[in-house]
């Protein structure tokens, strides 16, 4: 029996946790979820309701992105993605913590002025990009000094933080291209065209109840 996870192939949240997924070859049956219609199978699994949610052969059941990319890297880390050659796992993990607090905060701010009243005018909108763009500041700096945030090789941090760096650049990608991160603006592109991002991404029909099992990744 494999684990369950339920994911929507656009949320960066879902999308990192099948990053961590597709590095550690942890085989699961992916339940593709539409957010306006949520399945009960997915609200019975997790109170919050929101993906993704792995829910494992013993029933134990993961519904936090983070969670569930080091329960897959410590079943199994080829990459040595939570060993980063410069740092230690907590200075992963409070990297990660600042982008899903603070910069995130003003990303959808940037991203989805209309859904919040305080910034329904242009100027917020500037501020928030602003405000955001501080720790894209400190991220070019680090990609300055090693060709990752954390060193000579890709680790956890690169993968949890990269769904929502790519979603900040393409809020305006012709403003996002002529800021002074070539480093940054290169180390996105990579990704962007990565295997590892193409699998990902690839589209899965809405899982309906009764259908046939999908596997993520593909199972060998």
């Amino acid at each position: 029996m494999r684990p369950i996870l339920y994911s929507f192939r656009r949320c960066p949240y879902a999308m990192r946790a099948r990053l961590a997924l597709w590095a550690s070859s942890q085989v699961c049956e992916l339940r593709e979820v539409v957010l306006r219609n949520k399945p009960p199978e997915l609200l019975a699994a997790s109170a919050k309701a929101t993906v993704p949610v792995l829910v494992l052969p013993g029933g134990e059941v993961l519904d936090q992105s983070l969670d569930i990319m080091l329960w897959a890297l410590r079943q199994n880390d080829p990459a040595g993605w939570l060993a980063p050659t410069h740092g230690t796992l907590d200075d992963m993990l409070a990297l990660v913590a600042r982008v899903d607090g603070n910069f995130k905060h003003h990303l959808d701010r940037y991203k989805y002025p209309g859904r919040y009243e305080e910034n329904s005018t242009l100027p917020n909108t500037h501020m928030h990009r602003t405000a955001a763009s501080l720790l894209l500041e400190e991220f070019e700096t680090r990609l300055t000094a090693h060709a990752f945030l954390l060193g000579q090789r890709t680790s956890l941090a690169d993968m949890a933080v990269m769904p929502f760096v790519r979603q900040f650049a393409h809020v305006d990608a012709d403003w996002f291209a002529v800021q002074p991160w070539p480093r940054l603006q290169a180390w996105l592109a990579a990704w962007e065209a990565s295997d590892a991002l193409a699998q990902v991404m690839s589209k899965f029909p809405p899982w309906q109840a009764g259908a046939p099992a999908v596997c993520f990744p593909t199972a060998p």
